[in-house]
């Protein structure tokens, strides 16, 4: 078992009377804008920000506990990687100033190496290491203690996209199989849908809403949460069907669209603004979630400029760069081609009928 984490009316300099619970064994993500508090809330749970209020771990107040003796492991943003260090000393530095047995040492080595798959790499220094190499041997650094809580702030951001989606994957599948209880920063609305078991936004130090990430998406509470993740477009589905492969043809309002299936009823999907891809040109490949649509209204607001179309019965919200909108000369009452990335295509199960 590993402990629950409890804030109660945590305050400082940026956060505002913060009550929140980390469940035992729970990914929970801090989501929200630079600035908003996010690692600052991070700083307080670790003993490293003075604030008032009170911390609890399985219901037990730890505000009068130092640091190191709270059983936290703690991923900072810049990794601190002790250039003059290989991988293998990196990662055992923490149990040497601990003073730990160096059998226990080597085997907590070897363990870590292996669960992260570096064992290659364990005589190899920083600077030879590409960035998500670097980041496996911070967190295993971080792992090392064999902490309780686990506290990752922005691990993945300076990472190219295809880096941080593989790591995103490893994450998850770790921290799932290690059962740790872990809070995890992130400024990022995909990071936050693929690895939260919950999501907490939080904007100018404040808790704006809790949830589920489909809670999240499919039910901003107010207009923070809505802004800064995009209200979505949200259809109702008239008729589904499963047609194999992970996939279901669903018919809503004139448009059939094709979306991950899951094996649950859907009543509802939805896309992000965001997430729909405009063009003036028909463009090439297959027909798969490519429709038609005629502007109706143009609201530039750099760096976005959004756009209202009709395509068949609905009306769609689409956002695209300012610049981009620019190049393809979009004007009201002119045809254009959207694209509904399957991928992005949220399902809902909503039983309040």
């Amino acid at each position: 078992m590993m402990p629950s984490i409890e804030l109660r009316g945590v305050t400082n300099f940026i956060c505002r009377h913060i009550d929140l619970r980390i469940e035992d064994g729970e990914l929970l993500v801090l989501l929200g804008p630079t600035g908003a508090g996010k690692t600052t809330l991070l700083n307080v749970i670790a003993g490293l920000a003075e604030y008032n209020g009170s911390v609890l771990l399985d219901g037990s107040p730890i505000d009068d506990t130092p640091p190191h003796q709270r059983g936290i492991g703690y991923l900072f943003q810049d990794l601190a990687l002790f250039p003059h260090l290989d991988v293998s000393a990196n990662i055992t530095y923490g149990l040497k100033v601990q003073k730990r047995p160096p059998a226990e040492i080597m085997t907590r080595l070897k363990e870590l190496l292996r669960l992260m798959r570096i064992e290659h790499l364990a005589h190899c220094f920083p600077r030879d290491l590409s960035g998500g190499e670097r980041q496996k041997v911070a967190l295993a650094r971080a792992l090392a203690p064999s902490p309780q809580i686990l506290l990752l702030d922005e691990p993945l951001s300076n990472l190219d996209l295809r880096t941080s989606k593989y790591l995103r994957i490893e994450l998850k599948s770790l921290q799932s199989k290690l059962g740790i209880t872990t809070i995890y920063v992130t400024h990022n609305q995909r990071e936050a849908e693929e690895l939260g078991d919950r999501i907490a936004v939080i904007y100018q130090g404040t808790l704006q809403q809790v949830g589920t990430p489909q809670e999240i998406f499919f039910n901003p509470q107010n207009e923070h949460v809505s802004e800064f993740i995009g209200s979505p477009n949200i259809l109702p589905c008239k008729h589904c069907r499963e047609i194999g492969q992970g996939l279901m043809e669903i018919n809503t309002g004139g448009l059939t669209i094709i979306a991950p299936y899951e094996g649950t009823e859907v009543n509802k999907i939805a896309i992000s603004p965001r997430d729909i891809y405009i063009s003036a040109e028909k463009p090439p490949g297959p027909d798969l979630n490519r429709f038609k649509g005629v502007i109706t209204e143009i609201d530039p607001s750099p760096p976005l400029t959004r756009i209202k179309l009709e395509v068949g019965d609905h009306t769609l919200l689409a956002e695209v760069p300012t610049q981009i909108g620019e190049e393809m000369d979009l004007e009201v009452g002119k045809e254009v081609y959207l694209i509904l990335k399957l991928r992005w295509i949220k399902t809902l199960i909503d039983h309040s009928g």
